[in-house]
Parts: C-alpha cells; sequence; structure tokens
C-alpha cells in the first residue's frame, strides 16, 4: 500500500500545504519515503466544520450502528497486515512483537467500546416518572441521560504509536459516545498514522457513516494542534504527551470564548513503596522485576516506575546492589525519537550532577541512532522531602530509589507528592496491616494504586482507570483506559415533561432496547 502524505479530511486527501516532512528511523536516525505535508489552517478549518455537520446525523446513530462502525475500524487495521507492522516498527524502533501485541490491544478496545454500545446502559437513562396528584405541587416527567458533546481534537501519543494515537482509545471512546474527531497525527510516526486514517475511511464507507465523522492532519508545529483546540466547532480534547504539550493546551482551551474540556493524560513516575517485611523477604525477586518495569519499552511507558521508596534498614543495600547489577547487565535500546532521547540524556545528566543524588549503576551503551542507556540513582527522603526535581519525570529507562529514617518520613514523602497515574506497594500482611495510613494517603494521591504488582501493563477493561490527580492529568475524575472513558465526550441532558414519541429508545417507558435504568429511584430493566 502507497502512502501519498497527505491530509485525510472527510474522506479526502489534501495537500496544500508547502511545508513537508518525513518519517525518521529512529534505530539509525535515516530517513524513511515519502514526504508529508503539513496541514494549513484552512485544512484544519475544513476538517472541523465538516466534523460539525457530521456531529448531527452521527450523534444520532444507533449503538448498534456505532458498533458496527468501530468493529469495522478493528477489522481494517487487521486488514493492513504487514504492511502496518513493517512501518510501525521502522518509524519508532519498537520490534515486531510490541507493535503486534499493541495492534491486538487497539482492535480490542474498539471491539470493547462496540460491545458497551450494544448492550446500552452507559448512557446512564434516568426517569422519575409524573406524580400529577402529588401535594402541594404537582411532580413532573423528568429524564435525562448522556448524550454526545460535539467535535472532539485527539491529539496522538509518541509512545504508543497505535493504541494511543489515531484509531486508540481517546478515538475509540468519542466515536463510541457519537462524537465526530479530527485527529492531529504524531509526526514521530506519520506513515503509521495515514494506514490507520485509511483503514478508518474504509470502515466508515462499509458501515454508511458519514465520511466526515473523522479527519486526521498532520504538523510539527504547534500551529496544526493549536488550531484544533481554538476553533469554536471542538468541544472537547483527548491528549496524551508531555506535561509542557498538555499544559499549553488546557490553558489554551481555558482561554478560548467557549472553554473546552481537556482530558490531557500527562505522564507519572508512579511511586514504588517497598515495605519492610516484603523487602527481607523478597528483595532479590522485586529487584528483578523493578528492573524490567523501569525498562519495559525503554522506560516509554507513561506507567514505569520512577521513583522508589525504602525503609533504611539491613536489607536496603543488598537490594541495592542487586539492583545495580541487573542495571547494569541492560542492553541500550532505541528510544522513540531524537527528541525523547535528547531529554532523556539532560534528566539523567541533571540528576547526576546533584549533590545529595548518587549514580548507583549504568546499563550498557550503544551509540547508534537514538539508543538509551538505563540508569538507577539513590537518594535519601530527607533530600526528597526538601527538593522538588526528584519527583518530576525523566521520561525513560531510569528510576531513583529513596530511602526513610523511619515510617513517618516514609508517610511524609507520600503526602509530599503530587498527583501520578500509579502507586504500588510491595508488602506482606503484616505490612499492609501496618501501613493502613500509608494507603489513605496514596488513594488521594494516584488513580490506581496495586499490591504486589508493578505499575507497567494497563489492562483495558470497564474498571480499569488510567488517570490520577493533577499534574499527572488535567481532570482527575476520569479515564483514558477502559470504557468509563466514554463519558468524557458526554454531558447529562434531561428532558421535562416530553411526549413519549419524542423521546429517545433509551428514555421510553417500555424500554425497546432493555437496558438497565434508575426508573423511580430503582435500577431497572
Amino acid at each position: 500500500m502507497k502512502l501519498i502524505g497527505g491530509n485525510y479530511i472527510a474522506g479526502l486527501v489534501s495537500s496544500e500545504g508547502k511545508s513537508t516532512f518525513k518519517g525518521i528511523n529512529p534505530f539509525d536516525a535515516s530517513e524513511l519515503p515519502t514526504d508529508f505535508h503539513e496541514a494549513t489552517e484552512e485544512e484544519v478549518n475544513k476538517a472541523v466544520i465538516k466534523a460539525n455537520e457530521a456531529f448531527t446525523v452521527y450523534s444520532k446513530k444507533s449503538g448498534h450502528n456505532k458498533a458496527d462502525f468501530l468493529d469495522a475500524i478493528a477489522d481494517e487495521i487487521l486488514n493492513l497486515g504487514d504492511t502496518l507492522i513493517e512501518r510501525c516498527c521502522a518509524e519508532t524502533g519498537l520490534p515486531v512483537g510490541r507493535i503486534t501485541g499493541e495492534r491486538g490491544r487497539t482492535m480490542g478496545q474498539l471491539k470493547l467500546f462496540a460491545n458497551v454500545l450494544r448492550e446500552g446502559s452507559w448512557v446512564d437513562a434516568r426517569i422519575d416518572t409524573a406524580i400529577p396528584d402529588r401535594q402541594p405541587i404537582p411532580k413532573q416527567d423528568i429524564r435525562s441521560m448522556q448524550k454526545a458533546l460535539g467535535v472532539v481534537g485527539v491529539f496522538g501519543a509518541s509512545n504508543f504509536p497505535l493504541a494511543f494515537s489515531v484509531a486508540g482509545g481517546d478515538t475509540a471512546s468519542a466515536l463510541a459516545s457519537g462524537c465526530p474527531i479530527v485527529v492531529k497525527a504524531h509526526p514521530s510516526h506519520p506513515g503509521t498514522c495515514e494506514l490507520i486514517a485509511i483503514a478508518i475511511n474504509a470502515a466508515a464507507k462499509k458501515t454508511n457513516m458519514p465520511a466526515s465523522v473523522f479527519s486526521m492532519v498532520h504538523g510539527k508545529s504547534v500551529a496544526v494542534g493549536m488550531a484544533i483546540v481554538n476553533h469554536p466547532f471542538v468541544k472537547a480534547i483527548g491528549f496524551t504527551g508531555s506535561n509542557k504539550g498538555g499544559i499549553a493546551i488546557f490553558k489554551a482551551a481555558n482561554e478560548r470564548e467557549e472553554p473546552i474540556p481537556v482530558y490531557a493524560e500527562m505522564g507519572s513516575t508512579n511511586p514504588v513503596f517497598i515495605l519492610p517485611n516484603a523487602l527481607k523477604e523478597s528483595g532479590d525477586e522485586i529487584a528483578q522485576g523493578l528492573t524490567g518495569s523501569v525498562t519495559l519499552g525503554v522506560g516509554q511507558f507513561c506507567t514505569n516506575p520512577g521513583i522508589v521508596f525504602l525503609n533504611n534498614e539491613t536489607s536496603v543495600s543488598d537490594f541495592q546492589e542487586k539492583l545495580s547489577q541487573n542495571f547494569q547487565a541492560v542492553e541500550a535500546n532505541t528510544m522513540l525519537n531524537s527528541g525523547i532521547k535528547s531529554a532523556f540524556d539532560n534528566g539523567v545528566n541533571n540528576l547526576s550532577s546533584k549533590n545529595n543524588v548518587e549514580l548507583l549503576a549504568q546499563g550498557k551503551e550503544n551509540n547508534q541512532g537514538f539508543k538509551g542507556s538505563a540508569h538507577v540513582f539513590k537518594t535519601s527522603a530527607k533530600n526528597f522531602l526538601n527538593e522538588n526535581y526528584l519527583e518530576e519525570e525523566v521520561f525513560g529507562p531510569s528510576t531513583i530509589t529513596i530511602t526513610a529514617d523511619s515510617k513517618d518520613e516514609l508517610l511524609a514523602s507520600a503526602k509530599k507528592m503530587k498527583g501520578h497515574l500509579t502507586a504500588t506497594l510491595f508488602a506482606t500482611e503484616e505490612d499492609l496491616e501496618n501501613h493502613t495510613d500509608l494507603i489513605e494517603i496514596l488513594e488521594q494521591k494516584v488513580g490506581r494504586l496495586i499490591i504486589n504488582n508493578f505499575p507497567t501493563g494497563v489492562e483495558v477493561c470497564h474498571s480499569m482507570v488510567h488517570g490520577g490527580p493533577f499534574p499527572s492529568t488535567t481532570n482527575s475524575r476520569s479515564t483514558s483506559v477502559g470504557t468509563g472513558a466514554i463519558t468524557r465526550f458526554t454531558r447529562p441532558v434531561c428532558y421535562q415533561n416530553f411526549p413519549q414519541h419524542l423521546l429517545t429508545d433509551e428514555l421510553k417507558n417500555e424500554n425497546p432496547l432493555g437496558i438497565i435504568r434508575i426508573f423511580n429511584g430503582e435500577y431497572k430493566k
């Protein structure tokens, strides 16, 4: 399948921009074939206007119709075959096994949302029937449900070229909610993005969806993304990326004449707490697992553990020694792009220059392409309590062990922390009984609490929460993974004294869809 390098606007290819760029193979820093055209402001404007026109049609499609569309997208992605896998590997430096698995995850989450749409109860239908003879005031007939917001702008992520990109979780949840989307393709893997755009367009045609339900634009410049954020027809933004990028989008969205919600997942250092008895009983095993979790995906997951808390006792030094041995054996591996590699090098060099931080060990080095070496540091909890930089994410294969002299110092460190996506406790039953106060603190700091398991690996399921308090995200009340993500792009709408024939099926008395609803205060089907 030949790549064109254009922007996909309402089913048509557009290449009006004079500025072009190429994909780069991070393995050897070589340029890949095809020039990709940066979208003009006019092209972005056209994409959003067309999407807004599609909203009146697409938002009224039945759950089954939208489900067929999502299933068809998954099928068309699979139909791209090895062409997608090969291009994605070339643009990211990620191995075939990882990309194949991520393709499966991408298809799986599309099909998961399709199942949610077919079942239908996600709309949270609430019905309070009229009581005309109620005294002293008659009760009106009042009903409500979740309805789609409008056009959603989606920003593809660098570290998950499929699962958090053009057909990723934000796309799946927005389309499931009934919202057309305009996607800003990530410039690190433009060819991968174009192939997925082709698949989505094919699925739209196959299921008789309006072509303008989906558009995708390219751009290395900030201007392209901001044109989406600032467009008055865009009603929400989904973003996965850096803190700097997420905050810029969040501020711009809130400075609009009509502010809009931004669901930005901006990274996290995902603190790990290894409690005393667990350290004594399983220190070597935990050290091995921690090494794998920190360096998984060359540390380029948003859930890699970046800070590890320990209690100061004799087993700490043994643990750090084992961890050092493990890190020294880690091969240097290819990072996603030159910008990420440069930022990682700056981050570990900055830590190495600090007086109160010691480099415990460094993995093997390789200067070919954009390869990053694993690093593990150590410092004290006293230093953590006095210095904010230790909690900042260094995106890549590095972590810091932080040793507390007492439980009080450990709790103080937890209280000082900002918001994160996850927190992990390695603990025995006795440890857990002795640290319920730590768990209560961490509940206020993260979106997902984990016991005796590493945070890397985010299961796509109904109960998953992939989010957390600021600055890990801009909105801690939602998730970007799992079916709960659908309500990011909806709002509740109330209907009072509506005749039955004007109500949607979800709110009619006879419940033709057979969904679970709150009917006069009781859950009923």
